[in-house]
Order: C-alpha cells, then sequence, then structure tokens
C-alpha cells in the first residue's frame, strides 16, 4: 500500500469514527453538566472534600477555585518529584532538579505536558502514576468546566451564578474521562502498547554486548494523554515510540481519542443552548481549518524544497517509517490542532511548509478544533470577537445568543484573544535577545528563529509539542517557558469566567431584523475569517522570518 493510499485510508476511517462519536457523546457530555443528580462516589468525595453539591457560585468564587486548585496540584506534584526517591517505583531515580521539577509541575497541570527531561531516565513509574497520569485526568476536567460555565452564561438570565466548579471537575474526571480512557487503555494493550510496572527488559545485541530497553505503564497513560489532549510521552520518544504507538491502528485510536471530545464539544454546546445549529456551525469552521492545514502540510511533506530530501526522493528524516509522511501529517496536524502537544514524528524534521503548519495551527489559537473544553471557549472568544466586528460595520450594538456584547463582555474576550500573543511574541524576543540562546538552537537562520516562535507557541497555547533541536534546560528557559505556560492557561480562564458571569447576569433580548443570524455560512465564514485575520495581523513578521523565509528558499 503506498504512503498516499494509506493516509487517505486512515484520514477517512478517522472522519467516520469521529462523526460516529459526534452526537452520542456530545449528547451525553451535555446530560453530564445538566443532571440534577450526584453518584454516590461524588457524594462521597463532596464530602472528603467538605463541598457542599448544591451550592452554586459567582464567577470570582469559581475562578478563586481553578486558581486554588491549580496552585495546590502544582505544589503536590512538585513535592512528588523532589521527593521521588521516597515513592514505590522510583527504580532508584533520584530527586528531581528544582528548574525541572518547577517546570514539569506547572507543565502537567495547565494541561501543556511539555517536557525538558527524558522520561525513562528521570522519573520512576510512581512520579508518572500518582503525578502525571493523576493531572492529566484533572487538567483536562479543568478546562471542560470552564468551558461548561462559559455555556451557562449563555443560558442563564439575570443570575450571578454560573455553577460549582467542584461539581463540574468531578463530573468530567469520573463520568466522561475516567471511564473512556480505562476502554481505550484496554484496547492499547489488546493491540501492542506495553504495560508493565518493571523497570526494564535486558536484550543481547548482535555483538554480544548487554542492553536494557526501559518498560514503563505505557498504555493507562497513553489513553488519557490523548483523551485529555495533555500530550506528555512516557517515553522521550513520546508517540513515535513502538512501545506507546506500535502500529498503524494504535496510531489512529490515538488520533480519535485527541481529536473525539473537542469535536464532541460543540455537540454538546449546540445542546445546552437549545439549538444544535450553532454547534454544527461552530463545528463546519474548526473542521475547515483542520482540513486546510492537513491539505498544506500534506503537500509540503510529499514535496520537498531541501536538497537532502530532494536526492532521497521524500523528506522521511525524523518520520517513523511504519508511518511514512502522511500519516505523520496527519498526527501533526491533529496534536497541534487541539492542545495535545503528542507527536509520532520530528517535528523540526519537517519541511519548511509542512513545519509551519503545526506552528500556525497553534497560533490559530488552537482551535481547530481546539483542546478539551479550551477549544470551545476559545472559539467562542472569537465568534464574540466576530460579532463586535460586524457589529461595527453595521453601526448596531452586536448580539449572540440573546445577548448583548457592551464594552465589558468584548473586554473580557479581547484580554482571552489576546494573552497568547503576547506571551508567545514578548517570550521570542525575549529569548532572542539573550546571548545563550544561540548556543541553545540546533540551526541558525529561519529554521532557528522557527525553533524558538515553536517554543513559546508551544507554551503559550499550552500545547507541548516541540521542534526538538532547542535545547531548554537552562534556568532561563526552565523558568520563562514556565511562565509563558501559567500565563497561557490561566489569563485566558479568568478572563473567559469574567465574561461568563457577566453573560448570565444580562437578561435575555428578543431576535429582531437586525440581528445576524449566527447559525448559517455567513457567520460561519465571519468567524472563520476572525480566526485567520487575527493570526495574520499578529504573526505575519514573526513567520515571514521564519517558517516562510525557509519554505521559500
Amino acid at each position: 500500500m503506498s504512503d498516499t493510499t494509506a493516509g487517505l485510508l486512515q484520514t477517512g476511517l478517522l472522519l467516520v469514527a469521529l462523526a460516529v462519536a459526534y452526537k452520542p457523546l456530545g449528547d451525553y457530555i451535555a446530560r453530564v453538566y445538566s443532571s440534577e443528580k450526584h453518584l454516590k462516589g461524588e457524594l462521597f468525595i463532596y464530602r472528603l472534600v467538605r463541598v457542599n453539591p448544591g451550592s452554586q457560585q459567582r464567577w470570582s468564587t469559581y475562578a478563586l477555585g481553578v486558581l486554588a486548585f491549580s496552585l495546590v496540584s502544582v505544589l503536590f506534584l512538585y513535592l512528588l518529584q523532589r521527593l521521588q526517591p521516597l515513592l514505590p517505583w522510583d527504580l532508584g531515580r533520584g530527586s528531581v532538579d528544582p528548574g525541572t521539577a518547577f517546570n514539569t509541575a506547572v507543565s502537567f497541570v495547565t494541561n501543556t505536558n511539555w517536557q525538558s527531561y527524558v522520561p525513562e531516565s528521570v522519573l520512576g513509574h510512581g512520579v508518572q502514576m500518582f503525578g502525571l497520569t493523576v493531572q492529566n485526568f484533572l487538567s483536562g476536567a479543568v478546562g471542560m468546566a470552564v468551558a461548561v460555565a462559559l455555556i451557562r452564561g449563555f443560558v442563564r438570565s439575570k443570575t450571578d451564578r454560573l455553577g460549582n466548579f467542584w461539581v463540574d471537575l468531578t463530573r468530567g474526571t469520573v463520568r466522561i474521562l475516567l471511564p473512556i480512557a480505562f476502554v481505550f487503555a484496554i484496547v492499547l494493550v489488546a493491540l501492542g502498547v506495553v504495560q508493565s510496572l518493571s523497570a526494564g527488559v535486558s536484550v543481547t545485541g548482535p555483538d554480544g554486548s548487554t542492553s536494557t530497553i526501559p518498560l514503563a505503564p505505557a498504555a493507562s497513560q497513553e489513553a488519557i494523554k490523548e483523551l485529555g489532549t495533555n500530550g506528555g510521552g512516557i517515553f522521550n520518544a513520546n508517540s513515535a515510540h513502538p512501545f506507546e504507538n506500535p502500529n498503524s491502528w494504535t496510531n489512529l485510536i490515538e488520533i480519535f481519542l485527541l481529536l473525539v471530545i473537542p469535536v464532541s464539544m460543540p455537540r454538546a454546546f449546540g445542546r445546552l443552548v437549545g439549538s444544535h445549529k450553532q454547534g454544527y456551525v461552530l463545528l463546519s469552521v474548526m473542521g475547515a481549518l483542520w482540513a486546510a492545514m492537513l491539505t498544506v502540510s500534506w503537500l509540503g511533506e510529499n514535496h520537498p524544497n531541501g536538497p537532502a530530501a530532494l536526492l532521497a526522493g521524500a523528506a522521511m528524516e525524523g518520520k517513523e517509517q511504519r508511518f511514512g509522511l502522511s500519516l505523520s501529517a496527519l498526527f501533526a496536524t491533529s496534536t497541534t490542532g487541539t492542545s495535545t502537544g503528542a507527536v509520532n514524528s520530528t517535528h523540526d524534521s519537517f519541511t519548511g511548509l509542512g513545519g509551519g503548519v503545526p506552528l500556525l495551527n497553534m497560533l490559530f489559537g488552537e482551535v481547530s478544533p481546539g483542546g478539551v473544553g479550551t477549544g470551545l471557549y476559545g472559539i467562542l472568544v472569537m465568534a464574540i470577537i466576530a460579532m463586535f466586528l460586524a457589529g461595527l460595520m453595521v453601526g448596531r450594538t452586536p448580539e449572540f445568543l440573546g445577548k448583548k456584547l457592551s464594552r465589558r463582555e468584548v473586554t473580557c474576550a479581547a484580554v482571552a484573544m489576546l494573552a497568547m500573543p503576547a506571551v508567545v511574541l514578548l517570550g521570542t524576543g525575549a529569548a532572542l535577545m539573550l546571548p545563550d540562546t544561540t548556543s541553545a538552537m540546533t540551526n541558525s537562520g529561519p529554521h532557528g528563529l522557527s525553533e524558538v516562535l515553536y517554543a513559546y507557541a508551544s507554551t503559550g497555547n499550552n500545547n507541548g509539542s516541540a521542534f526538538g533541536g532547542l535545547t531548554v534546560t537552562s534556568d532561563w528557559f526552565q523558568s520563562s517557558l514556565g511562565v509563558a505556560m501559567l500565563l497561557g492557561r490561566f489569563v485566558p480562564i479568568l478572563a473567559v469566567l469574567c465574561l461568563a458571569g457577566s453573560l448570565a447576569a444580562q437578561p435575555k433580548v428578543p431576535v429582531t431584523a437586525g440581528t445576524l443570524p449566527t447559525t448559517g455560512p455567513l457567520f460561519g465564514s465571519l468567524l472563520g475569517g476572525t480566526v485567520v485575520l487575527v493570526a495574520a495581523l499578529t504573526f505575519v513578521p514573526a513567520l515571514a522570518l521564519g517558517p516562510i523565509a525557509e519554505a521559500l528558499a
């Protein structure tokens, strides 16, 4: 089977699987967050942490819950790494150094999963299971909770209550992420993904020398790593490692897992606001951006412009032979279109055009289709900006889903939208001014700039993937990238929750002849154009000096 045929077949199967899951999973997510009933296990958790599940919170209290929970999670994960020798299954691996421990704790709590270390030589199974895997569940559930709070802002009227963060967090974890991850962990084990508590297996090479191949409980972490759009690999090669992703079937399942909840969230949104057409419009914009980026990446990788690739006939450097060019492009587009960051190839080895796609996907704000929860509230923020622009053009106060968009709402949306570009551009500029950055870069010229820009785009967007050619173990990169993750995660969350509170306090306004319909192709085009326009106006100068210059070279 040719590389192109395999890519088309797997893409077709992926789209069919997502189409089948869209309605039932989206409806189930909507029921989970709208149900008045609590499971017995959930009630036990509420009693344990002394939470009243029947209480409703203002946006400020909801936000305080998000921040407090995340702060405690960072401290807990930091201490786990520092105290690793005291934990079971430490495998003789010592305490993680403070800089790496801080960066890793922030990374996994913010759903970024950026890794500046070699997992199989730095972390034991104890930290991997009790620390990283747990945060894979919880950070994903936080993103869904914030998205649901924003939906309630549109649905509710004349109230200052958005729900209960602790209830939303618990339900997202217990009812959605845990059962799906459990089922697919078993599926991955059946298909060859490793699940072992052993330190490794000794093998003898052809020359008679012996070595140890590390083992790990990979399948259980792999399932939630993709499902929760986390992306942190239990092995350094991530999903390019045969123990994490051994064949084309596991590759297909992993791409499906990282897309399935973000793709289904618009269905849940449509059901909760009482109009499935609203969800279809959001999904169509997400799908169009994803398809466009996949096409460009596919063409870029199959038509290389470098002399070595031209002589070889293909740009296979950094690609796994069992996946080839097309499946590498499919994985790269999907993992950066969401906030996952897992990789089955080295993005640093992509062509200039092909490597620009993962970077641009993140600079769109990761809304094609975005991360678990984050993609939905990200594209809703862009929808508010689009409606504001439309209101300016026709000279009337913009409305969206029966709520007027006044100065307060637009300001909140603007802060949420501009936080990421500010983090990415300021971080990249500061890094490039430091003399030590040059020695950390594997490449000079446009590709070197792309490496630095990609690092801050990945952390500022809470993606976690890396070009791979930049050494980020210095104190500057550990600290600055950690700060980029924190700002890229929590500034938009605070702005979104403020927006939700302001919307919930408003009364519903009736639809009039002057109201712009938001369920048709006109609004879809406006929304998609706004996403592209904002990214273009913000990042084209940087992209012109990096991947665009490399592609034209």
